[in-house]
């Protein structure tokens, strides 16, 4: 089976603090490590009381901290909030601290409000220099030039890897024409995935970075012992979507029993939309659509995402993810034979 990663935006849960999401974050990257996940990445929110990973750089060296072989990284850092000398700097510095194992996934969103980005010093227009940031960041991170007036230090020479985040056809086609691995949002966005997977692939031209296409891409994942539990864990993350629509993003709420008496007949098809790229269920389940997912896009790696409220339950839903990693197999595109399809139990609009 393909590699499989982390994305994890250090939920802060309802009856918890911003201390113990991070703690937890870097416990959960030392269970993805000891599992064999390709990656642990972290995510750029701002004026977000459920997301504790704003400062994402300053996070990403508690994690790698606290680890030793699994890349840590951006997923992604929000490059119009920033210069692309800071970042360089900042992840020449990890890059130093930490050689060979930094990421940097840049994206072109502000990853907030207007009001919030005003208080970043920012403006919307920014995103419209997202090309030329992305080049600058590369040579800022490449090797410095005779009589080079700005450098990263550190930074110069690192060779950090970029990865294009989007969900958008611009980030597909930009990360093509530039030769950087893309990695799509399609656990909360998934309308155009597979467009944006075809755009990346025909204009993608070879650079020193990287010679063939190689897209990762995000989806949701819920494992547990049961159908029912993993569907019940689930509405914690419906619960939120649905927040999203009616504007009141909050903590992550623990789960419910029964999410249709917490949406709307007017929200359910919209968050169910967002949610498309979801997988959630026992093993045998996740086996089957994980498997049938990654045939119809030919993704070269999944990065995960489990936004569950109880941390010991979201370990476990890793685990049971890597147990369905090692059964599918090592090659890409394998078969699942020893998954019983009559065991499969119908949850609705979460089977995708």
């Amino acid at each position: 089976m393909i590699p499989l990663s982390v994305l994890d935006l250090a939920p802060v849960a309802e009856g918890s603090t911003p201390a113990e999401s991070l703690t937890r974050s870097r416990d959960l990257a030392r269970h993805a490590e000891q599992l064999d996940y390709n990656r642990f990445w972290l995510a750029e929110h701002h004026n977000m009381i459920g997301i504790a990973s704003a400062a994402t750089s300053v996070v990403i060296g508690h994690v790698a901290a606290g680890t030793s072989r699994i890349r840590v990284g951006s997923g992604g850092v929000m490059l119009p909030n920033h210069s692309p000398l800071v970042i360089a700097e900042q992840f020449g510095t990890l890059a130093t601290l930490f050689p060979g194992r930094i990421d940097l996934g840049v994206g072109r969103a502000p990853g907030t409000d207007q009001r919030t980005l005003q208080a970043l010093r920012r403006e919307y227009s920014s995103a419209d220099r997202f090309p030329q940031d992305v080049l600058e960041l590369r040579a800022l991170l490449g090797p410095a030039e005779a009589g080079q007036l700005i450098q990263a230090v550190p930074g110069a020479g690192t060779n950090v890897p970029i990865w294009i985040l989007g969900s958008s056809l611009f980030g597909a086609k930009l990360a093509g024409l530039l030769g950087l691995p893309y990695a799509f949002a399609s656990h909360f966005a998934p309308g155009a995935l597979e467009d944006a997977l075809d755009v990346y692939r025909a204009s993608f031209e070879p650079s020193e970075q990287l010679q063939r296409p190689y897209a990762m891409v995000g989806v949701n994942v819920v494992a547990a012992e049961t159908a029912r539990e993993a569907k019940r864990l689930f509405t914690s993350v419906q619960q939120s979507f649905t927040r999203m629509q009616r504007g009141t993003r909050g903590l992550l709420p623990p789960p419910i029993d029964d999410i249709e008496t917490y949406w709307s007949p007017a929200e359910k098809p919209r968050v169910n939309e967002m949610l498309a790229c979801s997988f959630v269920g026992d093993e045998d389940q996740v086996a089957i659509s994980l498997d049938a997912f990654i045939r119809r896009t030919g993704a070269d790696e999944l990065i995960v995402a489990s936004a569950i409220h109880d941390h010991d339950a979201r370990l476990r839903s890793y685990t049971h993810l890597a147990r369905v990693r090692d059964r599918l197999g090592g090659s890409e595109g394998s078969s699942a034979p020893k998954v019983q399809r009559g065991n499969l139990v119908d949850t609705g609009d979460l089977m995708h």
